[in-house]
């Protein structure tokens, strides 16, 4: 029972780290056939088709939607720059919103 007491503070830690990313990806407008699914991308790294978060994203839209869906419009998102993690670095800075706008078939 100590070593699992042990453990805790490891997996607390290992929780927090995975989900501190969590908001790379987000459901931003969910109706019951379809929605807007967010992600962060960077211009120098491949812009919006080359981030690693569109697959994230994209899975997202196949759990809402297992018989498929139709993309009705993409684009970069605007809005108001959030605080990143990073003291003093707004989201403008460390990447910018891009927005998949679907619905289900």
């Amino acid at each position: 029972m100590a070593l699992c007491f042990q453990n805790r503070p490891v997996w607390l830690f290992t929780f927090v780290l995975l989900t501190g990313c969590s908001d790379a990806v987000r459901m931003a407008h969910e109706t019951e056939t379809g929605g807007v699914v967010t992600y962060l991308y960077k211009e120098e790294r491949g812009g919006p088709m080359g981030s690693p978060h569109r697959k994230e994203a994209l899975k997202m839209i196949d759990k809402k939607c297992p018989a498929g869906y139709i993309v009705l419009r993409d684009g970069e998102v605007k809005g108001t720059p959030m605080i990143s993690s990073q003291e003093g670095q707004s989201e403008e800075d460390s990447g910018r919103r891009w927005g998949i706008q679907f619905r289900c078939k």
